[in-house]
């Protein structure tokens, strides 16, 4: 397996990235949604967005496990195929759930495109690697600017693995009780640390907004990892984060720095 630490795109680090997209339910983007992404691009941002599994093992993009908070069906994403969920509208839009291919071929490399695989073992464990090599199958050829990463840290190790060549990193977090009840106290002790980004030949982190002040990213930063963030949802939140942080990721309204490429 790899441990190279491929460079990230310096677009990941001058345009703001819309968190699933530069969305608006009320204006007819869901999250997720290809007009969301359109709009990202108009609007000269990157994208963030997030990979679930298909029954028939595509990379869709879509947030939840559940299909009940983002459109009017219920019940686990992993048991629909890509077709099924193709007609599946998500809720404040007119349009079904993508694949990844779809999405790449919609942003056709015109922005970067920082990409979340997510958890598919159910505690950040071994049990990964269907949803990666989905994700390293739609990726092959890609052209544009492009970066990979999760919460887990075995799925980053499956990319290194399945894509060398691609940008990885990992998605990090405080790893509260409150906001992680459901994962055991000894496992977010262990990745609040972030013990596996040299391992996993990761570049860069993307932590949560509110612990940026954590010793650990002062010291991946200054080991030379590129800091990423989540979720900026103003500009007084985005003045906070840019102390440490080289970038953002937002949702919710414009960011005002004027860092665009």
């Amino acid at each position: 397996m790899s441990t190279s630490h491929p460079t990230l795109h310096a677009g990941f680090l001058t345009r703001p990235l819309a968190h699933r997209g530069f969305h608006d339910r009320a204006a007819g983007r869901p999250e997720n949604s290809r007009a969301a992404f359109v709009a990202a691009i108009e609007n000269g941002f990157g994208i963030e967005l997030d990979l679930q599994l298909s029954r028939d093992a595509r990379a869709m993009v879509f947030h939840d496990y559940d299909l009940g908070r983002l459109t009017a069906q219920k019940g686990p994403i992993q048991q629909r195929t890509a077709a099924e969920l193709a007609n599946i509208t998500l809720t404040g839009g007119a349009e079904g759930i993508p694949t990844l291919t779809e999405v790449l071929t919609l942003v056709a490399g015109r922005t970067p495109l920082l990409i979340e695989i997510k958890d598919q073992d159910g505690a950040m464990g071994a049990a990964v690697g269907k949803l990666e090599q989905a994700a390293a199958t739609a990726l092959a050829g890609y052209g544009g600017p492009v970066a990979v990463m999760s919460f887990n840290p075995h799925s980053v190790r499956q990319m290194a693995g399945f894509s060398p060549s691609l940008a990885r990193g990992i998605t990090t977090s405080a790893y509260t009780a409150d906001d992680w009840p459901m994962l055991p106290a000894g496992t977010r002790d262990r990745l609040r640390d972030i013990p596996d980004y040299d391992s996993t030949g990761a570049c860069f982190i993307s932590h949560e907004a509110e612990d940026l002040a954590s010793a650990r990213v002062a010291d991946l930063r200054a080991r030379g990892a590129a800091i990423l963030c989540w979720t900026i949802r103003s500009a007084a939140q985005e003045a906070a984060a840019r102390r440490v942080a080289h970038n953002i990721t937002f949702e919710g309204y414009v960011p005002q720095s004027d860092v665009r490429d």
